[in-house]
């Protein structure tokens, strides 16, 4: 890969041609947590049972690359969550959650020049599913917390896919979805923050990564440092 070009400020570019046209492309598949949203939601649940230190320290070596086992870490994680009420969870979807700036306008660019839109998640469907009604989102898929009376078990349910939505899950997910709308997967953008994204960024015809750890702007050939994510934006022809 050629070396990076700041391509404006807080905006580097590898490897690609610019300006690039946005309808080349048919999907555009965006990570959750810390991408399409300002918080890790596994995290802020921990706060609730006391325990987000403990938490958020095992999300970040995770999403740095240096736990190379994600369903495990993920699994260790949620277990920290048992007891944590289905209210709390409303109250982090309500009070804590919020998309980042230029979510809205990007998703809205997207759709208007035709693309599909999927988020694709090692998070959970508590979140995915209300952002994928919020934002009009064509597919979701992330993992699914088990509750019983009211109470997250520390447990997570098995999907009709699979157990876990880890980096191997999200590129599949990716291939599949390109699979379903008839499109190659050099006609997709995938956009990510963590480890667990490079996968399926390595089989998107463009990668962008977002504020994110080095391993992943090191990879990708469109990294955002600042601004939102609707910076991408700057990169297309109008």
């Amino acid at each position: 890969m050629t070396s990076p070009t700041e391509f404006a400020p807080g905006l580097t570019v590898q490897g690609v041609q610019t300006p690039l046209n946005l309808r080349d492309f048919k999907l555009i598949a965006f990570d959750m947590d810390s991408t399409l949203i300002n918080i890790e939601c596994v995290d802020e649940i921990a706060d609730a049972a006391g325990r987000k230190a403990e938490v958020a320290a095992i999300t970040e070596a995770a999403m740095r690359g240096e736990i190379t086992d994600y369903k495990e870490s993920l699994r260790q994680r949620v277990a920290l969550l048992k007891g944590v009420t289905e209210e709390h969870l409303a109250h982090v979807y309500r009070s804590r959650l919020r998309l980042n700036p230029g979510a809205a306008e990007l998703v809205l660019a997207c759709k208007a020049a035709g693309l599909k839109v999927l988020l694709v998640s090692g998070g959970f469907t508590y979140f995915a599913e209300r952002l994928r009604d919020r934002l009009a989102l064509d597919f979701a898929r992330s993992n699914q917390l088990e509750i019983v009376d009211g109470q997250l078990t520390g447990r997570l349910l098995d999907q009709s896919w699979g157990d876990i939505c880890d980096g191997a899950m999200k590129r599949e997910t990716l291939l599949r979805t390109c699979s379903l709308i008839g499109c190659s997967p050099s006609q997709a953008i995938a956009m990510g923050d963590g480890a667990n994204d490079l996968e399926m960024m390595g089989v998107a015809g463009l990668s962008v990564a977002y504020r994110a750890k080095p391993k992943v702007r090191a990879q990708a050939k469109v990294a955002i440092d600042m601004g939102g994510l609707d910076r991408l934006l700057e990169l297309f022809q109008p």
